[in-house]
C-alpha cells in the first residue's frame, strides 16, 4: 500500500502535468513490452514495435526489471518538457547519483554483467544507454505520441472540470479506482508498504498511456514528488476494436473524409476547452442526437477524443483537431 499524506499547503500545490512525460511513457511501455496481459489495448502494438526495433536494448533489459524498482534518473522531471529536453537532464545526471540508484536495483538478487559494468563505469556505459533509449522510444513511443497526446489532454480536461467543481478534494476524489482518497491521505494499490510526506511540496499529478494496474512514484523521498497514474480509458473506436495503439494516421485516412460540412465544423469549435453530449449540443444549436453522431465522427478521424465521466462523457479536441480549427481548413 502506498499512502501520501497531504497537509493544507500540499493540497494547495497539487497539479496536473500539462502533457505526457516523453521519458516515464517510454520507460513504462517498456514493461507494457514484456508483459502479455491488456491484450485488446496493447496486443496490436506490441506485435508491431517488436517489428520496429532494430536496436540493442539489453541495457535497457538491466536496468528496468520486468516488476518492482528502477532507477529515479531514467525518469528526470524535465521529461515533461519533451523527449530531448528529458535526455539532456538524463545525460547531465551526475555519476555518483546513478550508482547509488543502481546499487539499490542490484540488492535483493546478483546483479547482472551489464549492471555491474555499469556501475563500475557509468560515464563509459551512459551513451549507450542514451543511445538504446533513442532507438527504443522511436520504434516503441514516437510513432503514437499524437495518440498519446490525445489521451492525456482529455484526462487533464476531465480532472480540470473536477478540480473547477469541487477544488484539490474532488480532484483527488476523481482520480482512478486504484487511489483513495481519504483525507488527508491518498491511498494507492502497491507492490510494498510505503508512507511519502509530502511536506508542504506539493504533488504533480501525472496521467499516462502505458501505466496500468498501479500508480508508481519516484523511490527517493527527496526528489519533486511525482504520481504517475493511469489515464482513463478512452471511448475511441481504435480501442474498442483492440487497436488504441495503431498509429493515428492510419485510423485518419479511413475517416478523415466523413469530416465535412459547416455543421460539423461548428460542432469542433463548439467543443472548446471540453464539452459534454448535452453541453455540445447546446453550444452548436444541435440536437442530442446530432451532437452525438458528429462527435462520432470525429472522433473516428482522430479530430476528437471521448472520455467517460459516470454517466456522461466528455468530449476534447485533439491536437490534430486544434491544428485544423487554427488553420481554418476544416471544409464547408
Amino acid at each position: 500500500m502506498l499512502r501520501i499524506h497531504f497537509t493544507g499547503v500540499d493540497l494547495a500545490r497539487v497539479r496536473m502535468a500539462g502533457r505526457p512525460d516523453a521519458l516515464w511513457e517510454t520507460i513504462l511501455s517498456f514493461h507494457r513490452l514484456r508483459d502479455r496481459r491488456d491484450v485488446r489495448l496493447f496486443g496490436e502494438w506490441r506485435t508491431t514495435t517488436r517489428s520496429r526495433l532494430n536496436t540493442e536494448t539489453r541495457l535497457l533489459g538491466a536496468l528496468i526489471p520486468s516488476r518492482g524498482y528502477f532507477p529515479d534518473f531514467l525518469t528526470p522531471v524535465e521529461g515533461q518538457y519533451g523527449w530531448d529536453t528529458g535526455l539532456d537532464a538524463l545525460r547531465g545526471i551526475r555519476p555518483e547519483r546513478m550508482r547509488r540508484e543502481l546499487q539499490v536495483l542490484g540488492r535483493g538478487a546478483p546483479p547482472s554483467l551489464r549492471l555491474r559494468d555499469f556501475v563500475d563505469d557509468t560515464a563509459r556505459h551512459l551513451p549507450r544507454l542514451l543511445d538504446e533509449l533513442r532507438g527504443y522510444h522511436r520504434a516503441a513511443v514516437e510513432p503514437y505520441w499524437t495518440h498519446i497526446q490525445a489521451q492525456i489532454e482529455a484526462e487533464r480536461a476531465a480532472r480540470g472540470r473536477a478540480l473547477l467543481d469541487g477544488g484539490a478534494d474532488e480532484l483527488l476524489a476523481s482520480l482512478p479506482p486504484m487511489l483513495r482518497w481519504r483525507a488527508p491521505v491518498l491511498e494507492c494499490d502497491y507492490p510494498v508498504d510505503r508512507d511519502v510526506r509530502l511536506r508542504g511540496r506539493g504533488l504533480l499529478l501525472q496521467p499516462s498511456f502505458f501505466c496500468r494496474r498501479t500508480a508508481v512514484t519516484l523511490h527517493d523521498p527527496e526528489l519533486p514528488p511525482v504520481l504517475v497514474y493511469p489515464a482513463a480509458a478512452q471511448l475511441t473506436s481504435a480501442q474498442t476494436g483492440g487497436e488504441a495503439a495503431r498509429p493515428v494516421e492510419e485510423q485518419r485516412q479511413r475517416t478523415l473524409g466523413k469530416l465535412v460540412g459547416h455543421t460539423r465544423s461548428v460542432v469542433l469549435r463548439a467543443i472548446g476547452d471540453g464539452a459534454t453530449t448535452s453541453e455540445l449540443a447546446r453550444r452548436a444549436g444541435v440536437s442530442l442526437a446530432s451532437a452525438s453522431q458528429h462527435a462520432c465522427v470525429m472522433r473516428e478521424a482522430g479530430l476528437v477524443t471521448t472520455l467517460r465521466r459516470g454517466s456522461a462523457v466528455l468530449h476534447t479536441v485533439t491536437p490534430l483537431g486544434a491544428a485544423l480549427l487554427k488553420g481554418g481548413a476544416v471544409a464547408s
